[in-house]
């Protein structure tokens, strides 16, 4: 399995579908949000920074995916996966047990040399409140996908990651 994905990790096209699978989420998530009128909350916003941090770390590795671009684009990767995990479980949080004395912020705060929301208010300004439920697909609320997705997307990276060292110290022997 390691070999697997060793090899696999030195093609464009294992890191072109990562960047494909972040993109078509970051598409997803702009249609829910223009197209159906739901409203992104903060922590909406910031899962949404994580997939385009994950996107990123796609198109980063698949510039160059024998060098040293790969092990950078599969840090920011796993960096990025795991925030995601970590916000969009303290969003599923926030809606199974909602309370007026536990909120996520009001406005996203950006550092002042990324002003995100004021650069593009339309991907990046967040109207929503995080406790609202606001759509579910087979009685699961989107929070919980996206809490799905993201262990999906951190546990391939730690495999990939160890598929990094475990192969490569195998065949060094």
């Amino acid at each position: 399995m390691f070999k697997f994905f060793y090899s696999y990790s030195q093609t464009r096209k294992a890191w072109l579908l990562l960047a494909i699978s972040a993109c078509m989420l970051e598409i997803i998530a702009l249609y829910f949000q223009h197209g159906m009128g739901l409203r992104p909350c903060v922590l909406c916003i910031y899962e949404r920074i994580a997939i385009f941090a994950i996107l990123a770390a796609g198109l980063i590795a698949t510039l160059a995916p024998k060098s040293a671009f790969r092990l950078v684009a599969l840090i920011l990767w796993l960096y990025s996966s795991w925030e995601g995990l970590k916000l969009t479980f303290e969003h599923t949080r926030l809606q199974l047990y909602p309370s007026p004395f536990d909120s996520c912020d009001f406005v996203v705060n950006f550092p002042s040399w990324l002003l995100l929301n004021r650069w593009l208010p339309t991907v990046f300004e967040a109207y929503g409140d995080c406790s609202q439920k606001q759509w579910s697909f087979l009685n699961i609320e989107m929070p919980v996908w996206l809490l799905i997705i993201f262990i999906a997307y951190f546990l391939v990276a730690i495999i990939v990651l160890l598929s990094q060292f475990l192969w490569f110290k195998k065949n060094s022997h």
